[in-house]
């Protein structure tokens, strides 16, 4: 008995060794394996990731061929509180437990992970010594074929949709003309497990850093990190590699990427006001150069009770008036003028929309902002980005900081996603990098695939930061919206964004029930909370926010047949009496107002690619 003893306790031993490499989130619902460059992930015992694989090419090191596992750190604590201006909720809370996984490779050089578990996810990020250029990463999610999932096709200004597919065959991008493509944009959304979701993007992207995508061209069930260009990664460490994980809520819930990103580095950020805008882009293509026409969209917003107008490219060309009289008539009127720039790109050759070239470089940017700020502008728009390589995320990150010095608010378009620039530069408003509004004026694609794509973005593009998809389009631009009024009043609430620029004709709102008019006059662009209530993607979404202490609720129905949403408000906690509701009427047109029913769980009827808005005092 006794020799049996002696055999078993070395092993027991070692088997205790290998488990204390793993380790799990702070409710213990994530579970993560380590087996030497293997991670393994499950949440409450289901798969999640079989095989996430580790390793970095340098320019002059392999940190992937040939690495030991050396040695594992014990489990420490992450805990901080922070606010934010922008997003989802206005307080989020930084909770994890981390350990750091200290790899060599044959040459005796060390690659160090280090690995946090979140209660709604997983992040990683590799250290290597300052200064050390990345040639690649070679991080790569082993995803099985038969698993649903909703990637997009990458594309420059990632512009594209969120088909479902249960394989990683290249699709063709989902442009007109667009070519197939084995590269994926972030975020991608997949379901392993029935009701357990992941969605793989990366956060804190900082200077010198190259931002990356996915690419399975090497083989179609592993989908490998693509940097878009080297990277000499800040301080040694970096963007971090990210998973959020769990059912459907806490996807569509999570902060984990301002979680992981940069503090603000704004000491003061009282100027620093998000709100509501018109926009005079979405029904006039060229009418910002009509000084006339931008002062209706000015009037337009002054009525309706909006901080901002936005006046979009071809100002610099504006008739019957400039731009600092314009400024002053939104001054006499109480609203605040925010600018169109191009950031220096030019696909035409000469003739490119202007103004084009005033903040390409820190002379020009300078230049510009102070006269802005001197005559009052409040915000820049900034588009038609390149692919975002490293010198393109420092142009990005330098205009941020330049804009913060003279206290303007920042929207990037034709850009990349939000990757936690929105906590380290609170002045960062939103970000396009989203198949919106816009894209009534380009073809018939929005028509008929809006519904669906619209009940997908709260679970993909949407869930990692301020999206500009310029919602709340009652009449119709170049190309007719099928969805109905009802389903393009819950958008603006739906889709969260610091600056909601909405796009409607000065008539598409007047033309409004006054009750209709009244709640988007006082809508905020900015919340306290968000709650998901019910969704699929591509199918339904319905999601709760809350200012102070009034909820909105807004609702889509995604399909081309009636449905009927049904949803709990107990996680609303304690609801005060008053409410009104906006759903679907006898048209498509029309607008149908009520009280919302009584009762924890409601049930709005929605004609088919419809919605509703629901206010609660």
């Amino acid at each position: 008995m006794k020799a049996k003893y002696l055999l078993v306790l070395p092993l027991l031993l070692f088997a205790a060794t290998a488990c204390r490499k793993g380790f799990e989130s702070p409710n213990g619902y994530l579970a993560l394996d380590v087996e030497e460059q293997t991670l393994t992930v499950t949440y409450k015992g289901a798969d999640v990731f079989p095989e996430i694989h580790l390793g970095l090419i340098a320019e002059n090191a392999d940190y992937d061929q040939g690495l030991t596992l050396k040695s594992v750190s014990k489990v420490g604590k992450i805990s901080e509180e922070y606010e934010m201006l922008t997003g989802k909720r206005s307080h989020c809370s930084n909770q994890a437990n981390e350990r750091t996984l200290t790899y060599a490779n044959p040459q005796g050089e060390e690659l160090k992970v280090v690995v946090r578990l979140y209660n709604d996810g997983l992040a990683f990020r590799y250290v290597v010594p300052a200064g050390t250029k990345v040639t690649e990463d070679r991080t790569s999610y082993l995803v099985k074929d038969g698993v649903k999932r909703w990637f997009s096709s990458l594309h420059t200004d990632y512009e594209n949709n969120f088909p479902l597919a249960t394989d990683g065959k290249p699709t063709p991008s989902r442009r007109p003309g667009g070519r197939g493509s084995t590269q994926w944009a972030y975020p991608a959304l997949l379901e392993p497990s029935e009701g357990v979701f992941a969605l793989i993007s990366e956060a804190d992207v900082r200077h010198g850093d190259s931002a990356s995508s996915l690419d399975n061209g090497a083989a179609e069930e592993y989908y490998t990190v693509k940097l878009t260009g080297p990277s000499a990664f800040c301080d040694g460490l970096s963007p971090w590699r990210m998973v959020m994980i769990g059912d459907l809520a806490a996807i569509t819930e999570s902060t984990l990427v301002t979680d992981l990103s940069t503090p603000s580095q704004i000491a003061d950020m009282s100027w620093i006001k998000p709100g509501v805008s018109s926009w005079v882009y979405w029904s006039n293509n060229h009418g910002s150069k009509f000084f006339d026409l931008d002062v209706e969209f000015i009037d337009l917003a002054a009525d309706m009770g909006w901080p901002y107008c936005l006046i979009d490219w071809e100002w610099p060309d504006m008739e019957d008036g400039s731009i600092e009289e314009l400024v002053d008539y939104a001054k006499e009127k109480g609203i605040k003028i925010n600018l169109w720039y191009n950031s220096g790109t030019s696909w035409i050759g000469p003739g490119a929309p202007q103004p084009q070239d005033r903040l390409n470089t820190s002379e020009n940017r300078e230049k510009e902002f102070a006269w802005l700020e001197s005559i009052g502008v409040t915000g820049v728009k900034v588009d038609f980005f390149l692919p975002d390589d490293a010198t393109m995320v420092d142009y990005y990150l330098d205009i941020l900081e330049d804009a913060a010095r003279h206290h303007l608010l920042v929207d990037f378009h034709g850009c990349t996603i939000p990757r936690g620039w929105q906590r380290t530069w609170p002045n960062m408003m939103s970000m396009e990098a989203v198949y919106g509004a816009e894209m009534y004026n380009n073809g018939p694609i929005m028509t008929t695939r809006a519904p669906s794509h619209n009940a997908t973005l709260p679970f993909t593009r949407n869930v990692v930061g301020p999206m500009d998809y310029t919602p709340a389009t009652f009449t119709d631009s170049q190309f007719p919206h099928i969805t109905t009024n009802a389903h393009e009043l819950a958008l603006p609430v739906l889709f969260e964004s610091g600056l909601q620029h909405m796009a409607d004709r000065p008539s598409g709102f007047y033309g409004l029930p006054e009750e209709v008019r009244e709640v988007l006059g006082g809508m905020p662009s900015f919340w306290d909370d968000t709650v998901l209530l019910d969704g699929y993607p591509g199918q339904k979404a319905v999601i709760a926010r809350r200012s102070g202490s009034k909820w909105y609720i807004a609702g889509i129905n995604g399909l081309e047949e009636p449905a009927t949403l049904e949803f709990s408000l107990e996680r609303l906690g304690s609801l005060g009496g008053k409410s009104i509701l906006f759903c679907d009427g006898a048209e498509d047109r029309d607008i149908k107002i009520t009280a919302l029913p009584q009762g924890k769980t409601v049930s709005v009827p929605c004609r088919a690619r419809g919605g509703f808005l629901a206010v609660i005092e």
